[in-house]
């Protein structure tokens, strides 16, 4: 499952950019996928047939990718959640490292800027089988360090959303231009 993401900006994947009503409903299908052509034009106030046009549009243009189900974490008794930093010699995009997808426990893998070279979410049922992982990990040769962050509580997990923030607050670029109220810290 290896995805090109070389490029910071990646590209849409679609012929045309999203409108409000895409993003209507790609919001109600990433709640719920099951949901019927019926109950998803109700829920964004379209007919049954222009919502079923709209999301066979959204799947031929590749903006939905799949369809998947979502597991609870507790079912499968993979209850411990980590990020594990992983450092390398030289290049960390190696097809050995990138290997260690074959382990189920290996979430997600990304090639990183900053401190680290890889980037992992993993989710394991034990710190033991966490360990058992790590192991693997630096069997790969080039691999010299990691760094693991084991989640205590999680209040926010979520699949890609469709919506966009509209604005996000300026930067005050001359500190003397905030009131003194923000400036003086007594």
């Amino acid at each position: 499952m290896l995805e090109k993401t070389d490029g910071v900006r990646r590209s849409r994947g679609a012929d045309r950019e999203l409108d409000a009503m895409d993003r209507k409903l790609l919001g109600v299908l990433v709640e719920d996928a099951t949901i019927s052509y019926a109950d998803l034009g109700e829920r964004v106030g379209l007919s049954p047939p222009a919502a079923h046009e709209r999301v066979k549009r959204l799947r031929r243009s590749g903006v939905i990718k799949r369809v998947a189900a979502l597991i609870e974490p507790e079912a499968t008794g993979k209850t411990l959640l980590a990020f594990v930093h992983v450092d390398t010699t030289g290049w960390g995009k190696t097809t050995t490292l990138l290997a260690i997808e074959a382990h189920p426990e290996v979430e997600e893998i990304h090639s990183v800027a900053g401190d680290t070279c890889m980037m992992l979410k993993v989710r394991t049922e034990s710190t033991h089988a966490l360990e058992g992982l790590l192991a693997k990990i630096y069997d790969v040769p080039g691999v010299t360090a990691t760094r693991s962050y084991v989640v205590l509580s999680t209040y926010l997990e979520r699949p890609v959303q469709p919506g966009i923030t509209g604005e996000w607050p300026g930067r005050v670029k001359d500190p003397r231009q905030l009131p003194v109220s923000q400036t003086s810290r007594d």
